[in-house]
């Protein structure tokens, strides 16, 4: 019995150290130990005018947070935010998320909005995507990217937001579904640095364009993607398909080969960012052009720079051919039996 009992023993201790040495190597401990988390502080953010300029330019035309967290009128040109609903929250339009995606209402109000939130705890939930509550936010919150926004830029957005009138507005929790809404808590990172403005306010466009591509979200539609892993040698190649409100359509290639913008110069890129069309060609409104198109033209510009400078990928994407599987994104998406 006790030969027994040492073997028992013997082959749980070394089930479990099988069972956490397959944890570590694959998944890791945070979606069983929860997300890292840093400890929220009293700091607050001075309201100046350049601030909440720069702010509203910030929220309003190039980070998104209006594009996602309003209410659109997805059936038109522009998909224009309804009446009274600026910030309010919206319950996320896509057909093919791991459960439901909640944008919540970012206005002022203190009992529905964030007016009653810490200025660090809007900072966390931003770059490090950790809410109020300590719960890991969903990545189409863009925290992974946002960790690039400078310090200043951060403080901007927040002096804004506590100008947004607020809406009353009660809406549903975000709910992800197993085993999802366990493993997104590997994604938080805690930002314990300084992120200088220097690409912010850099005069080299093209470094100045990679910033506001990054902060702007470009990766996030127009860079394929696996198991939320980016295809290698893929960057801003497109070929992601977008279903939602406005039908199924896969995302352009930005790189400047002859199958993506090659073709593109400053006059048409400022075009389509401020109209929403390729000369004749319509753009569904998941390509917020209505939201970009209020930055400035030299930082639009220097957008294109960025893109202009990037690797050219030869990777055809044409809404226009039957959707089939592409060998080059290893996705589906118009024409990608030409690749």
């Amino acid at each position: 019995m006790k030969r027994f009992l040492k073997w028992a023993a013997a082959s749980i201790l070394v089930l479990l150290i099988l069972i956490a040495t397959a944890i570590t190597a694959t998944i890791g401990w945070r979606p069983i130990l929860g997300p890292k988390a840093r400890a929220l502080s009293d700091r607050h953010f001075e309201s100046t005018p350049a601030r909440l300029e720069r702010g509203k330019y910030l929220a309003t035309s190039v980070s998104g947070c209006f594009g996602c967290h309003s209410e659109h009128d997805w059936k038109s040109h522009g998909a224009p935010i309804l009446p009274g609903m600026e910030g309010a929250g919206e319950v996320m339009p896509f057909p093919d998320l791991p459960g439901r995606v909640v944008a919540p209402n970012i206005t002022s109000d203190k009992e529905t909005g964030m007016g009653s939130w810490t200025d660090d705890e809007l900072a966390r939930a931003i770059r490090e995507g950790i809410g109020r509550d300590g719960r890991t936010l969903f990545p189409m919150m863009p925290y992974t990217r946002f960790q690039e926004m400078s310090d200043e830029d951060m403080a901007s957005i927040i002096v804004y937001l506590r100008t947004v009138p607020p809406v009353r507005r009660e809406l549903p929790k975000t709910e992800i579904v197993f085993p999802v809404k366990y493993l997104i808590r590997s994604a938080p990172e805690p930002v314990t640095e300084a992120v200088p403005s220097d690409a912010a306010m850099s005069k080299d466009p093209v470094k100045r364009g990679a910033y506001l591509a990054t902060i702007g979200g470009c990766g996030d539609c127009h860079t394929p993607q696996v198991h939320g892993t980016a295809v290698a040698g893929m960057e801003l190649a497109g070929g992601v398909p977008l279903a939602g409100p406005w039908g199924t359509v896969a995302s352009a290639n930005l790189t400047p080969d002859d199958s993506g913008i090659k073709y593109y110069d400053d006059s048409l890129f400022l075009q389509v960012m401020h109209t929403g069309y390729v000369r004749a060609r319509e753009l569904k409104p998941i390509m917020p052009y209505w939201e970009y198109g209020k930055m400035s033209d030299d930082d639009l510009k220097a957008i294109y720079a960025y893109l202009r400078s990037l690797k050219p990928v030869k990777h055809r994407v044409d809404n226009s051919e039957a959707v089939s599987e592409c060998k080059v994104c290893r996705m589906k998406h118009g024409g990608g039996q030409l690749n």
